[in-house]
């Protein structure tokens, strides 16, 4: 070239005319002063043959980080619009950063482990929120390599070995804190409206969309069960929505004690819906509304169980942890297992699809709860 470059013109396998430019024409030679160090000519044109050979798309086929995540959210129809939702707030980050903008051939593993850690150093998000991220970004290579757009996936590693774990660890309450607890708001004048929701949520593990989403006619006081076969979601722009159980798993019928069978009882002998009765996507019966007469959702439990236990802790001097309805699953969810009941029946009652999710709340068996089980097993070898 007249400007000293070096050039190489040729036909991708696609039968695309391309052409490459390099300062430098071997590996081993120097780039003129002043001039950016690349590739040599020779090294892109090797490349080039070898994805000509196996039928890669050059240049990425010029798509962005954006773009081809865009491509992969077209692709998936049939989710459920919260998981959308979610797809959305990613799509809505990569417009606004810079690596969005990178072209997906030129995107190295170690260029995806640094983008990674500087959201987490630099711009402050959370492990989950990255876990997120890079959830969505993954597979999206993913499809870019069955494309034949690019060879290797740069996002193909361990999330846990590139960014800290900053996840807050929520631990299930102990029976005793339980029993404090509920004694505490069963016998607040303010808050003893919410004792029976609350008794329901620590004994029967139910997803708070779940028991939100629950309505006169999933209870079955003849069966004595609860059907749950969908929950009551709200978003920002779509309003309330039902939608169905997170796994096929979470379809499912769970038995009522006969403490829990009082306690929705109680709901239903106080309930004061409007009138008239709100509907929503079909269903109505729901068990409690707001002062405004809207349909309680998971964030006004959130709000609730945030109230109860700053009350408390201002009037306790021992306080009570982090509680919350998630909270209350998993304090359930622990309290089955330690009393010895069988996996697969836990997972049934929980709606878990892998049993390994149900299997990690045996982790958190402690010292007490291994020395009743020994005691127990001696119990059984003097019989």
């Amino acid at each position: 070239m007249p400007d000293g470059r070096y050039r190489f013109r040729y036909t991708s396998w696609d039968g695309h005319r391309k052409t490459i430019y390099s300062w430098r024409l071997a590996k081993n030679d120097k780039a003129p002063e002043g001039k950016k160090y690349t590739e040599s000519l020779r090294e892109m044109e090797k490349k080039i043959h070898a994805d000509s050979f196996d039928k890669i798309v050059s240049n990425g086929g010029d798509l962005t980080v954006l773009e081809l995540v865009q491509k992969y959210v077209a692709t998936r129809v049939g989710v459920r619009i919260s998981t959308r939702r979610g797809y959305q707030t990613v799509l809505n980050f990569l417009a606004k950063d810079p690596f969005g903008k990178k072209r997906i051939d030129l995107v190295r593993k170690s260029d995806a482990k640094l983008w990674l850690i500087q959201l987490q150093k630099e711009k402050g998000k959370s492990y989950s929120q990255i876990h997120t991220i890079r959830g969505l970004v993954r597979p999206a290579f993913k499809l870019a390599m069955d494309d034949d757009l690019i060879r290797k996936n740069p996002f193909d590693f361990e999330l846990v070995n590139v960014v800290v774990n900053d996840s807050t660890r929520r631990d299930a309450l102990s029976r005793e804190e339980e029993r404090k607890f509920l004694k505490f708001i069963k016998e607040d004048n303010h808050y003893k409206k919410y004792y029976e929701g609350i008794y329901i949520l620590f004994n029967t593990g139910l997803r708070i969309s779940e028991f939100c989403g629950l309505t006169l006619s999933d209870i079955d006081f003849e069966d004595h069960s609860v059907n749950i076969d969908h929950q009551l979601q709200k978003g920002a722009h779509v309003g309330y929505y039902i939608e169905e159980t997170k796994t096929e798993s979470g379809r499912r019928k769970i038995p009522m004690t006969p403490e829990v069978e009082e306690c929705f009882k109680t709901i239903i002998a106080n309930r004061r819906p409007p009138k008239p009765e709100p509907m929503i996507d079909g269903k109505a019966g729901f068990l409690y509304f707001d002062k405004d007469g809207s349909v309680v959702y998971s964030l006004h439990w959130d709000h609730y169980f945030k109230h109860i236990r700053d009350k408390y802790n201002r009037i306790y001097k021992i306080q009570i942890p982090f509680v919350s309805p998630h909270i209350c699953r998993h304090t359930y969810c622990s309290k089955m297992a330690k009393s010895g009941m069988n996996p697969k029946t836990l997972q049934y009652l929980m709606g878990h699809s892998d049993i390994s999710v149900t299997l990690n709340t045996y982790t958190h068996v402690g010292f007490e709860d291994a020395q009743r089980e020994l005691k127990s097993l001696k119990t059984l070898k003097a019989i």
